[in-house]
């Protein structure tokens, strides 16, 4: 079986590389006649926001239309967006009129913020000019700076990742013609690859008028790519720049932190919780240098994330791991290159496998990280070492990543090694091939090949049971016909030890079924379709189904930038083993309340429900955003409902909060279960340098509060000071013995880095 499956990709892969290399010869060409050659300022800038000294004298504005909400028309504003550049500066330059500058909406003053309120203006720049990954810097008339990357040539559910920040400045002005800006981005902060005295990146740039739902662009991104296709850096127009060099810059940033935690713990004759005191007082440093223009060393010594945000509480209603996005710094630079998708959430390198274990913070000793370039090659090598804790060993993490372009732009090949090793002698280790092949117009294709070894198993190369396989065709498009349709397999014996994984030892075929349309200028909607989706999950050990479901629906996008979903969905889960939805497991792993009155029971369910979501326009102060779902479930009944509103109330003060509500009656066992999740943020910006947040969520599930407070002071990049507070509070301290205290845990810390350049 395995032979057929791996000579059907070969063929599959060699059938359309031939039509691609046609195709890639064309595209080449063609991209090589049209790039757009970037002129040099002339003179000193004056960075002031305004772009009207003599430096800018004779630097053409890019040819800007209207993205949306119609296509190719001329902007209702005047727009007018310059690119230039000097030995040191990358500069952008946005002259942004408006003919009702009383309308210019400024809600937030946060960096990082991605509010659809604000005015925006910015670009992305492809810095390899690689068809997949970008960077993003973007800015709004308050002068908040957004700096992001792109990832998977923006496709996906959310292909950005806003955690990433880099050294950049921006001034902005703002007047009764409108606004105007300016963004300065260093050299020394951009990665790239030089030839033949030239270096060739892409570009897109483009402004957001919130008050007209309108985005003026340049180049001609059609609208028809998806929610983040002004993202696409597969669409972004190729420049030229001459005689620039990357400086080999050195950035050394030491912090020092002092605090103080509290926590209880069960003690070993599980009789009571004792108290910890737990005075902290730590330094550390990271280190960043730029080994040439296209590889940076990042070297990190007792790394820290005392800063780091609480993780969005859930509720789990299946019986598989949540999985939580990675909020640490340290992870995010450059991670597209670390991405190893397998389908969903599955990976075969998952970052939280680093330095987490129980889902509490273990010690990271240090480590590096080595990403960037070389010759054709994407490259991203990464080393940390954890310490010792409760029964896990102190653990070497590594990972390796390489990519290159083949057959045309926008296709690769690529491979992966982790390797997780313990000081006790324990080892996880996994590779990965994986391919993604444009084939035609928006037609993609993506194959994954992984395996994993460990300790104490067979580790038998020539076999499909440590394996994974994964094969996905899509195409990437919102108009007219289209499709995702994917199909893995995982073996009994593949064990991802730094990656994710949902099921084990299962086969899985499944897709997605579209057609949209775009009804043009007439119409309040942007776009709306109707579609089918669903997936069969089979065991391996009997071919018999574990899950199946199917679903029917409509969506629409309107040109208030409103959306609506409606699906009707049928479900079938044969259970093995009886489970309970958010379960608490004692200090031994042990849980006799499941054992005694599960809430799911052996046996096969089929059971249907609707699902209905509608987010109100995110350009106004107040958006709101719902879903309700209501049907049978397993050999009972749900209902659950969410609502997460936002109200900027102003440029300073911002709430948000989340509410989501869970009714589950099992009528016949004469069981109910209700479960609440609560979140409030309150955001104050007293700057863009300073900011302060509040945090406080609710989970009925694990009776518990957890609060969290957070200041920064951010006067430049990489000078930071935060002061953070956290504590958690049992809600129903008398729901076991022995009694659990009033307060889990609780820290106040102080922290802050300084960065050195040199």
């Amino acid at each position: 079986m395995q032979r057929k499956i791996v000579h059907w990709i070969s063929l599959f892969v060699i059938m359309f590389s031939v039509h691609s290399a046609v195709t890639t010869n064309a595209a080449d060409t063609n991209s090589r006649s049209s790039r757009y050659v970037l002129q040099r300022v002339k003179g000193k800038v004056k960075f002031d926001g305004l772009s009207n000294e003599p430096a800018w004298e004779g630097i053409k504005p890019l040819p800007v239309i209207m993205q949306t909400p119609d296509f190719g028309k001329e902007p209702t504003e005047k727009t007018e967006i310059l690119v230039a550049y000097d030995n040191e500066y990358l500069y952008l330059a946005g002259r942004l009129y408006d003919s009702q500058p009383e309308k210019i909406r400024v809600p937030s003053k946060k960096r990082d913020d991605m509010g659809g309120g604000n005015n925006w203006f910015g670009m992305i720049l492809d810095t390899f000019n690689d068809k997949e990954n970008a960077l993003a810097f973007f800015t709004t008339p308050a002068g908040l700076r957004l700096d992001m990357t792109v990832f998977n040539d923006a496709q996906g559910e959310f292909p950005l990742n806003v955690s990433w920040n880099t050294f950049w400045d921006v001034k902005v002005a703002r007047n009764n013609k409108g606004w105007f800006a300016e963004i300065r981005i260093p050299f020394s902060s951009l990665r790239f690859q030089e030839k033949d005295g030239q270096v060739v990146m892409g570009l897109s740039a483009w402004r957001w008028i919130p008050h007209k739902n309108e985005t003026v662009i340049f180049p001609k991104i059609p609208p028809d790519l998806g929610p983040y296709g002004i993202f696409k850096p597969s669409r972004a127009q190729e420049i030229v720049l001459t005689g620039i060099r990357s400086r080999k810059t050195l950035y050394v940033a030491p912090y020092v932190l002092g605090g103080y935690g509290r926590s209880f713990e069960l003690n070993d004759a599980e009789t009571a919780y004792e108290r910890s005191d737990d005075p902290a007082h730590e330094a550390g440093l990271d280190i960043k240098y730029g080994l040439t223009s296209n590889l940076t060393l990042d070297i990190t010594v007792n790394t820290d994330f005392a800063q780091v945000e609480a993780d969005d509480e859930q509720v789990n209603l299946t019986r598989f791991s949540l999985f939580f996005p990675e909020k640490r710094l340290f992870f995010q630079e450059r991670s597209s290159i670390f991405d190893y998708s397998l389908g969903g959430e599955n990976r075969l390198f998952y970052s939280r496998q680093i330095g987490i274990y129980d889902e509490k913070p273990v010690r990271i000793y240090g480590g590096a990280r080595l990403v960037g370039r070389m010759g054709p090659w994407d490259l991203g090598l990464m080393s940390m070492q954890t310490a010792a804790v409760q029964d896990q060993p102190s653990e070497n993490f590594s990972v390796l990543r390489v990519r290159r372009r083949v057959f045309n732009p926008y296709s690769y090949i690529g491979s992966m090694v982790t390797s997780r090793v313990g000081t006790d002698g324990s080892y996880n280790i996994a590779y990965g091939l994986d391919g993604i092949i444009r084939l035609f117009g928006d037609d993609y294709l993506t194959v994954n090949w992984a395996q994993t070894f460990e300790n104490e198993a067979e580790n038998k190369l020539i076999s499909l049971d440590p394996s994974r396989i994964r094969i996905n065709w899509e195409r990437r498009r919102i108009k007219g016909f289209t499709y995702n349709l994917d199909f893995s397999r995982s073996g009994v014996a593949y064990n991802p030890g730094m990656g994710f994984q949902e099921r084990e030892d299962y086969t899985r075929s499944g897709g997605i079924l579209r057609y949209g349309w775009m009804p043009g200028e007439k119409s309040k909607l942007f776009n709306h379709g109707v579609f089918v989706n669903g997936f069969l999950v089979l065991s391996n050990q009997d071919k018999s189904t574990e899950s199946a479901e199917i679903a029917v629906g409509y969506e629409f996008v309107s040109k208030s930038t409103a959306f609506g979903k409606i699906e009707f969905k049928r479900f079938y889960e044969n259970i093995t083993e009886v489970f309970s939805f958010n379960e608490e497991d004692d200090e031994n792993g042990d849980n006799e309340e499941e054992e005694e009155d599960p809430d799911v029971l052996v046996g096969q369910y089929t059971f249907y429900g609707v699902e209905a979501m509608y987010v109100t326009p995110p350009t106004r102060r107040f958006y709101l955003a719902t879903t309700l779902y209501a049907g049978t479930f397993y050999d009972g009944w749900r209902v659950s409902m969410d609502f997460t509103p936002l109200w900027n109330i102003s440029s300073s003060l911002e709430l948000s909060g989340f509410y989501q509500f869970n009714h589950i009656k099992f009528t016949d066992r004469d069981k109910q279960i209700d479960t609440h999740i609560a979140r409030l943020r309150v955001l104050t910006m007293f700057s863009t340098k300073l900011t302060a947040s509040a945090f406080i969520q609710y989970n009925s599930a694990f009776h518990e509060i957890t609060g969290n407070f957070r200041l920064r002071y951010n006067p430049r990049e990489g000078n930071d000071f935060y002061l953070v507070y956290n504590e958690g509070i049992n809600t129903n301290r008398f729901r076991e013995e022995p009694v659990r205290p009033f307060t889990d845990n609780r820290t106040i810390m102080l922290k802050y880095t300084y960065t050195f350049r040199f």
